[in-house]
Formats: structure tokens, C-alpha cells, sequence
């Protein structure tokens, strides 16, 4: 009884089979070119209420891209990452505010859009690197 307190200890790691097999960057994406949209329909249009229902889209596009930006952040990068490309932190933290209030979510401005899309594809970048590991 008392040698498994005692026996040596075996340091153990795996490899997450099913996260790296489901995230994708394109998901963020998708739904950053559905806000780069929606902003352009809206700037197209002079009814109010049609403005009002797509920024109410927009808002809700954005979020989505702060989600799928966050689940990659925590749950797909790991620390071998983060070292390797010591700007991922900085990327997905810009990536995210470009989709937060003071982004996407907050503005009819298309540059900001279009910012919002370069960074993820930066973020999409280093992703599929480490997927080549």
C-alpha cells in the first residue's frame, strides 16, 4: 500500500484529439464578412428601420466573432503556441476589441470591418501553422 505513495511519478501529456479537430478560424470569419455586410447594407439604406435591424445584426455578428475568437484563444492555443508566436496574445486581443464595442460593434465603418478581417486572417495564419505540427 504505502509503494504507490511512495513509487516514482510519471509526467504524462496528450494531445486534445477532439478541439483540434473542430475549431476553426473560418468561423470567426464567416461571421466578421456577415458584419462587414450587414454594415454595407446598412449604409445603403435610408430606412430607419431597416438601419435599426441590421445594427441589431451587426451587434450580434460581432459577438459571435469575439466567441469564436475566445474559444480559440482558450481552449485551442496551448503555451507551446503562445511561444513559438509570442503576437498570438496581442492578435487575438486586438482581433477581439476590432468585434467589440469600440469595433465592429459600435461602428458603421467599414475600414474597421476590414480590419477586423485582416487580423483574424493573421490569427488563421499561425492556426494552421500549428496545425501542421
Amino acid at each position: 500500500m504505502f509503494s504507490r505513495f511512495f513509487a516514482p511519478t510519471i509526467e504524462v501529456s496528450a494531445h486534445c484529439d477532439l478541439p483540434c479537430g473542430v475549431y476553426d478560424p473560418a468561423q470567426a470569419r464567416i461571421e466578421a464578412e456577415s458584419v462587414k455586410a450587414v454594415i454595407q447594407k446598412a449604409l445603403d439604406s435610408s430606412d430607419p428601420d431597416f438601419r435599426t435591424r441590421a445594427i441589431v445584426i451587426k451587434e450580434q455578428r460581432s459577438n459571435l466573432v469575439k466567441e469564436h475568437l475566445w474559444v480559440l484563444w482558450t481552449d485551442y492555443f496551448k503555451p507551446p503556441h503562445f511561444e513559438k508566436y509570442p503576437q498570438l496574445h496581442s492578435l487575438v486581443n486586438e482581433a477581439t476589441k476590432l468585434a467589440g464595442a469600440a469595433g465592429t460593434k459600435g461602428t458603421l465603418d467599414i475600414e474597421v470591418a476590414d480590419q477586423l478581417l485582416a487580423k483574424i486572417d493573421e490569427i488563421a495564419a499561425i492556426f494552421w501553422e500549428t496545425k501542421k505540427a
